[in-house]
């Protein structure tokens, strides 16, 4: 048991259905990219030697974000193929990644959104399909708290001063208040793992293009702005490992045809791991400047904390101040560091001896030349789909 009368990890049943997930996907993977396709890694030595540091969760001192370029349905589980057997058979130190609620939760509690959610998916809305999709929607709380450890002692907060008057779960925190579970839209209910002690800065893989692009020229969409409140809010800032994955837009080509659900083999597939991103050199000054702007939001409020719009929360993970919501410095915020990101995937994709790009791709106002926000073909050649 947690020191606060929660459960340290979740029961026995869900861990082995859990593992027994995770591995079968992951045998399959492995198998169908050595197999059947001609696949080469780069840089997975020093990612395999992080992933043993991490294996003990009582000795991890921080969470991991892996990002990456995002080409094709099948990148998330088929990229992990590249990992050894033997890890996929541990789901407490594997990725945990963002599945869209209307595609693999949309059922409820059918098999497929209990499929999903053991094989560590968490729902996330997307504003084109959802209303209740957006930047501050439960799981960005549950994806910031798994990647800190929201069960710890008292260390450094989002204030920047040692308190403990910033708990990582308050009596009334949504994620307690029933049980071990939480809500995305107030009828739902899903796993809240970041619960359990045992899921402490977990490792969490992202596509932040927020969608599938399939370009001529491999080039990436700018990316939004989830992945800059993970490394702003999470505490500490979390070890980032830029990826590029390049192959999986042949296996599973947009344009392709009858059997479609059915991947492609043959295909020259490639997956390159960069190194640990200095994140106090990269992030440390964001994350400086983000503690500014909660220490002056709650210099700000009134006498009456719970006055909408001026409280500032002492939750991990929630944000209820609309200045640190909405103001231009928060977003202007947001923006420099979800580029830094972008900046850091790009210098991978360059080792692949792709050209750079050019600059105005980071920009959403390049994209909206599109013409529209529809999945399909666009001018540049480009293929663009939600799934």
């Amino acid at each position: 048991m947690a020191a606060d009368g929660r459960p340290y990890e979740p029961p026995m049943l869900t861990r082995v259905l859990s593992n027994a997930t995770m591995g079968g996907v992951g045998f399959l993977c492995r198998s169908f990219l050595y197999a059947l396709n001609s696949t080469e890694v780069h840089g997975l030595d020093a990612f395999l030697d992080l992933l043993k540091e991490r294996e003990d969760p009582s000795r991890r001192e921080r969470g991991l974000i892996t990002v990456s370029n995002h080409v094709s349905v099948l990148d998330d589980p088929g990229l992990w193929g590249v990992l050894p057997y033997r890890l996929h058979f541990n789901a407490n130190n594997h990725r945990w990644s963002l599945g869209s609620h209307d595609i693999c939760f949309k059922n409820g509690k059918s098999l497929i959104s209990g499929f999903f959610s053991l094989g560590n998916t968490l729902p996330i809305h997307r504003i084109a399909h959802s209303s209740h999709g957006g930047l501050f929607q439960p799981t960005m709380t549950q994806v910031i708290r798994l990647l800190s450890d929201p069960h710890g002692q008292p260390s450094e907060s989002i204030t920047g001063k040692n308190s403990s008057s910033y708990p990582g779960f308050a009596p009334d925190d949504p994620f307690t208040s029933s049980q071990l579970t939480y809500t995305t839209t107030g009828t739902d209910s899903f796993p809240a793992s970041s619960a359990y002690p045992s899921n402490r800065h977990a490792w969490i893989h992202i596509f932040p293009e927020g969608r599938i692009h399939q370009h001529p020229q491999k080039t990436i969409r700018y990316f939004k702005w989830g992945v800059a409140r993970l490394i702003l809010e999470s505490e500490p800032c979390p070890d980032v490992v830029p990826m590029w994955i390049d192959g999986f837009q042949d296996v599973m080509d947009g344009r392709r045809g009858w059997p479609k659900p059915i991947p492609r083999p043959g295909k020259q597939v490639g997956v390159w791991f960069g190194e640990r991103v200095d994140h106090e050199a990269v992030f440390g000054s964001f994350r400086e400047r983000w503690r500014s702007l909660v220490d002056r939001a709650a210099r700000q409020k009134t006498t009456d904390e719970n006055h909408e719009g001026t409280s500032t929360s002492s939750e991990l993970g929630v944000i209820n101040n609309d200045e640190l919501r909405y103001s231009k410095e928060a977003e202007q915020l947001r923006i420099e560091v979800t580029a830094a990101v972008r900046n850091e995937v790009l210098k991978i994709r360059r080792r692949t001896g792709l050209p750079d790009e050019d600059p105005k791709s980071s920009l959403a106002a390049t994209w909206r030349e599109e013409g529209n926000d529809s999945e399909g073909e666009k001018k540049d050649g480009s293929l663009v789909q939600d799934q």
